[in-house]
C-alpha cells in the first residue's frame, strides 16, 4: 500500500466549494470536518507539509496546526516518505490497527 500519486482527484472536497477550506477560526472545523473520511488525507497532508502551504486546511489540519508540526520535526525532509513507510509498516502489523498518527497538540 502507497500513497496515490493523483491524489487531487479522488479528495473528499475536489467538487465542494474550494473557499470552505479556507476559512478562519470556527469555521475550520467544519473544514477539517470534510477530511475525515477523506481517502487521501495523508497525501493531502503531505502535499501541504512538504510544501509549506501557509494557508487553508489540508489533510486535516490547519495552517496553525501544520507550522507547530514542523516546528517539531524539523529533521523531516519528506513527509511523503515518512507516511509512505508508516503506511508500509501498518499494513505489515497484523494487528490491522491504523498506527499512522499525528499529533496536533
Amino acid at each position: 500500500m502507497g500513497m496515490i500519486a493523483d491524489w487531487p482527484s479522488l479528495a473528499a472536497c475536489q467538487n465542494g466549494d474550494p473557499d470552505a477550506l479556507f476559512v478562519q477560526g470556527a469555521e475550520q472545523n467544519v473544514a477539517k470536518r470534510i477530511c475525515r473520511s477523506c481517502p487521501v488525507r495523508y497525501e493531502c497532508l503531505a502535499d501541504a507539509l512538504d510544501n509549506r502551504i501557509e494557508f487553508g486546511v489540508w489533510g486535516g489540519m490547519t495552517e496553525r496546526e501544520r507550522r507547530a508540526l514542523l516546528r517539531r520535526h524539523p529533521q523531516v525532509t519528506s513527509w511523503r516518505k515518512m507516511f509512505e513507510a508508516a503506511m508500509k509498516k501498518n499494513s505489515q502489523d497484523k494487528t490491522g490497527k491504523d498506527k499512522i498518527l499525528v499529533t496536533t497538540g
